[in-house]
């Protein structure tokens, strides 16, 4: 690995991982919200924000073109630049008659980009970093990621609703869609001179048609990888529960009391999000890196399941109590985002260890996390229709009933290859 200056990875990791999360967040979170407050139903919300974030799921289907290539550098940039410009567009359309349509679609090209740009990322990752560098470093991926997270549902939300006071619900929204093309484009930039190229030694630029025997291949080798069916059920049911809190959540917020919701403004849910849950967030992410790097992912999984799906009970208790005190709910968020942003590194990393390992690391890595958020996505288009269906009470109590299943999948999922901790051990032995 490189040691010069430009390279380290204190210069690119935070950034690059900041760069992913910020359109997956934006589609997930931030513009639920946006039609929120532009009129659109939950059920609608809900299923279409959802629905156009199936490239993150689809994503394998063009990762080995990408494998092809030596450096995912160039990708990495393109597709930055890319959702950049269209979250622009995004900002265009909103003031449109049907902008609804125009936006969703617009959206899908995002997550198209998005999904490219973190195939890529990740292949930098997985190719400039050692094992060990790697579990140094995934609590900083984490925090990045979760910055994003929370900048994104948090910060720019409430400025959304300052400015709806002032300027309009339309023409906030379209200040803050043309602040995140503008971040997009700047981390282009800035990943134009400083990201590493990521190099592959086996990969070679070919043909379409190798293109074609090389997606073969990837598919082959990725289902004959020892406890693939295992890892598999694991990385679908770890965030199971999720996919059907983590939508409502700030509807919930949103809604009007006498709906069962808490009836906070967008600049309240920003405020929220943003103040309450960043250091949460982050410090939750940082501090999982440390204690992994500690105990070991093996020793370490059952504790951050239980810290990434324990925590969801905290919208059952607001669902059932509608406290008014921002403090009281303040506090509940950040509970709750501590124990998301310690759990989920848990994930990224036995993916990074126990799925991505072999001739195609980028590749098998892009598969997992692809089969990662269908297990996110599912769940997430119907939250809409089951929380309107179920009422926000009933629905957060079966949120923590969908929590089983994770808990199962992760007391019975196997280890095929001894994480970092105990290669350490066998070496010192």
């Amino acid at each position: 690995m490189s040691t010069t200056k430009t390279n380290h990875p204190a210069t690119w990791v935070p950034t690059a991982y900041f760069a992913m999360g910020l359109p997956f967040v934006a589609i997930a979170q931030a513009s639920a919200l946006m039609y929120k407050n532009l009129g659109i139903s939950d059920t609608q919300i809900a299923f279409w924000t959802s629905l156009i974030m199936i490239p993150w799921t689809i994503k394998p289907l063009w990762s080995p073109l990408l494998e092809m290539y030596k450096s995912k550098k160039h990708f990495v940039v393109a597709s930055q630049f890319i959702t950049g410009i269209t979250f622009a567009l995004v900002a265009l359309a909103l003031p449109m008659n049907h902008f609804f349509s125009y936006t969703i679609a617009l959206l899908a090209i995002v997550a198209f980009s998005g999904a490219t740009n973190d195939i890529a990322t990740d292949g930098v990752y997985l190719n400039v970093l050692s094992p060990k560098l790697q579990a140094e470093y995934i609590g900083w991926q984490g925090a990045s990621y979760n910055v994003a997270k929370i900048l994104t549902a948090g910060a720019f939300v409430y400025l959304a609703g300052q400015l709806e006071e002032s300027i309009g619900v339309i023409n906030a929204w379209v200040t803050v869609m043309l602040i995140f093309g503008g971040i997009m484009a700047a981390l282009g930039l800035y990943h134009l001179r400083m990201l590493p190229k990521g190099t592959n030694p086996e990969a070679e630029v070919g043909a379409p048609a190798q293109g074609l025997d090389t997606l073969w291949d990837v598919l082959k080798t990725f289902f004959q990888k020892k406890h693939i069916y295992w890892y598999i059920a694991f990385i679908i049911l770890y965030r199971f529960a999720e996919g059907f809190a983590i939508k409502i959540a700030p509807l919930f917020f949103k809604a009007a009391t006498d709906q069962g919701g808490l009836g906070l403004s967008t600049s309240q849910i920003g405020l929220i999000y943003g103040i309450f849950g960043a250091a949460a967030f982050v410090f939750g992410s940082i501090l999982a890196g440390y204690f992994i790097a500690k105990r070991g992912l093996k020793r370490s999984l059952l504790i951050l399941c239980a810290s990434f799906n324990l925590p969801f009970a905290v919208y059952a208790v607001l669902a059932l109590t509608q406290p008014s005190n921002l403090y009281i709910i303040g506090s509940a968020v950040v509970i709750e985002y501590f124990g998301y942003g310690f759990g989920f590194v848990g994930l990224m990393l036995f993916m990074m260890q126990q799925v991505a390992p072999g001739k195609y690391k980028m590749a098998h890595y892009a598969f997992a996390t692809g089969i990662m958020n269908l297990g996110f996505m599912i769940p997430s288009m119907i939250s809409g229709l089951l929380s309107d269906f179920l009422g926000y009470k009933i629905f957060f109590i079966w949120v923590l009933l969908a929590t089983i299943p994770s808990f199962l999948a992760t007391w019975f999922v196997p280890f095929g290859h001894p994480d970092h901790h105990e290669l350490k051990e066998t070496e010192q032995v």
